[in-house]
């Protein structure tokens, strides 16, 4: 059985993931979805205080090397066991999953269109676009809501890593994208394009 894999790549706050989960939804059983950032570095011997000033904007902080494997596995119809990752803590999570390959493979991340080995294995390569105003409003509410951070963290992480590291290595990638879409999960004419382009590429 033939598989494709669908790449959503993005500044933060962007829309991927929402959009990704959509396509997730549409093809149901047929799909699975892996985050990049269940590939998050470990470092359980840093303390909190140092893991804390780490960029995780920057591709260093990424075990590219596992996701590669294990997107290579996937596409060659394998089962993975992929970790995952507590951002409040910085670490790790001590919870590996088991995921057996699917006819449609999504991933989506921050730098997904950086690194050319994770680029060689997208068939279809999505960039969602969204004006950084937006973007930043949107992850102080998640990092505020969801992941127990200071508003002033937040502010500070986006300033000194977040927004560098966008200019410097999400938007210059947005070149490799076969599809650009403005507003992420919410642009319903995007969404349909982009379910038709994957139904006809799975049944050709």
């Amino acid at each position: 059985m033939d598989r494709i894999v669908i790449g959503l790549c993005g500044g933060t706050g962007s829309g991927k993931t929402t959009l990704a989960n959509r396509i997730y939804k549409a093809f149901g059983d047929d799909a699975l979805l892996l985050g990049m950032d269940c590939y998050y570095k470990n470092n359980p011997d840093m303390p909190y205080e140092e893991r804390v000033k780490i960029n995780y904007d920057h591709p260093n902080a990424f075990d590219t090397n596992l996701f590669v494997t294990h997107l290579e596995m996937l596409r060659r119809g394998e089962k993975i066991i992929h970790p995952t990752y507590d951002f409040t803590k910085y670490l790790r999570a001590d919870k590996w999953i088991e995921t057996e390959s699917k006819r449609v493979i999504i991933t989506e991340g921050l730098l997904l269109f950086e690194n050319k080995r994770i680029v060689d294995n997208l068939d279809i390569k999505i960039f969602v676009d969204t004006d950084a105003d937006v973007r930043i409003l949107r992850r102080i509410l998640r990092d505020v809501k969801e992941r127990g951070r200071s508003l002033d963290s937040v502010v500070k992480q986006y300033l000194t890593t977040v927004k560098p590291m966008h200019e410097m290595f999400i938007e210059p990638s947005k070149r490799v994208a076969d599809v650009i879409v403005p507003e992420g999960g919410h642009n319903e004419v995007a969404f349909d394009m982009i379910f038709s382009a994957i139904l006809k590429k799975i049944n050709d």
